[in-house]
């Protein structure tokens, strides 16, 4: 196999086998990079023009149910300083949001039972009702299909449902053992069944993961189709049992972005905050890959800093609605302007 054939053939075809994908991660280079961000960029540009979506991101809890053996929030660390945002405070940061522009609120958070189907339909209603106008994405966690339909229901237009890792096996290695991979795909199948833009994606660099893994997870994203994909790089965190592994990088998240934009050009692709964490012009660099997508954050500033998913997470400066102007001056140094549309998907 050739590495530069295999990503013409990706640029043209929009598919590899998996053994391809394998070949081509392990054989990347720097040539291989650009020609992959080169058409990346190119097949974005066609279908959504220079504009890159912004989204208000809420981080309405800190608690979690599950034990992830990588999350700063599982259950078992007794140092996590525990919060959990009100109706009244998510409200009060909508209505913040919607004032600078905001026209997508994602409300993400651990697998807090606190927020009941109830709890939630009763809010996303009412987000709904106050801002018509606004898309509300939701980000919490395994649920039934009865829940998700539920929350459907109430308005909720997307869901984004990390499935971590398409390899069975690495799944264990990464959760405990009362998590399920199956029970976290059939999540995925019930969302997109029931209508969600749905959204799913991966860790670079977890522990153990090859690029056997990599391209598991490539196909996966090739088949299921999702509409959103989230991929950024691992950040250990000092309080998990990863707390000593090495975090994923930067170039390789670049080229997986590029990868996977080839893969579905109309896919809704972020430059996610673990990226500018690893590199302060991660999320730069992500745009160049062929990422179309940024979340600041709505979240109280009080409580910013106890979301900590891992190590020295950015939660200031741009990543601050109040810094909105400085984002959109980074962004625009890379020859994409901001738009504060809704940004669905293009079909």
């Amino acid at each position: 196999m050739n590495s530069l054939r295999l990503c013409e053939k990706l640029a043209r075809e929009h598919s590899l086998r998996e053994e391809e994908y394998a070949f081509l991660i392990d054989n990347r280079n720097e040539e291989s990079a650009r020609f992959l961000a080169r058409e990346a960029v190119k097949v974005r540009k066609a279908v959504y023009g220079n504009k890159v979506f912004i989204r208000g991101l809420i981080e309405i809890s800190n608690i979690c149910r599950n034990d992830c053996l990588y999350c700063g929030i599982r259950k078992s660390n007794l140092n996590a300083r525990r919060y959990r945002l009100t109706e009244e405070e998510i409200l009060g940061c909508c209505k913040s949001g919607y004032e600078l522009g905001f026209r997508t609120f994602v409300m993400q958070g651990g697998e807090d039972g606190y927020y009941t189907d109830e709890r939630l339909s009763r809010l996303i209603s009412k987000i709904k009702m106050l801002y018509p106008d606004c898309a509300v994405t939701l980000s919490l966690g395994e649920r039934s299909r009865e829940s998700y339909q539920a929350l459907f229901d109430a308005g909720a237009d997307r869901y984004l449902l990390r499935h971590e890792t398409a390899d069975k096996p690495h799944y264990e290695n990464l959760h405990p053992a009362e998590m399920s991979f199956d029970s976290r795909m059939k999540c995925l199948r019930d969302l997109k069944e029931i209508g969600y833009q749905t959204g799913c994606g991966f860790m670079v660099g977890s522990p153990g993961q090859t690029s056997r893994h990599i391209a598991k997870d490539l196909k996966f994203i090739e088949n299921f189709s999702p509409e959103m994909c989230g991929i950024g790089p691992f950040i250990p965190h000092r309080d998990t049992p990863f707390a000593h592994e090495k975090a994923g990088s930067a170039e390789l998240t670049c080229f997986l972005l590029s990868v996977i934009r080839l893969i579905k050009p109309n896919i809704l692709l972020p430059a996610t905050t673990a990226l500018g964490t690893v590199e302060n012009d991660g999320r730069e660099k992500g745009l160049l890959a062929g990422a179309n997508v940024v979340m600041p954050n709505l979240s109280p500033v009080s409580v910013r800093k106890k979301y900590e998913l891992y190590n020295n997470k950015i939660c200031t400066g741009e990543e601050s609605a109040r810094c909105i102007k400085c984002l959109e001056t980074r962004i625009k140094s890379t020859g994409f302007e901001l738009s504060c549309e809704r940004g669905d998907i293009i079909r």
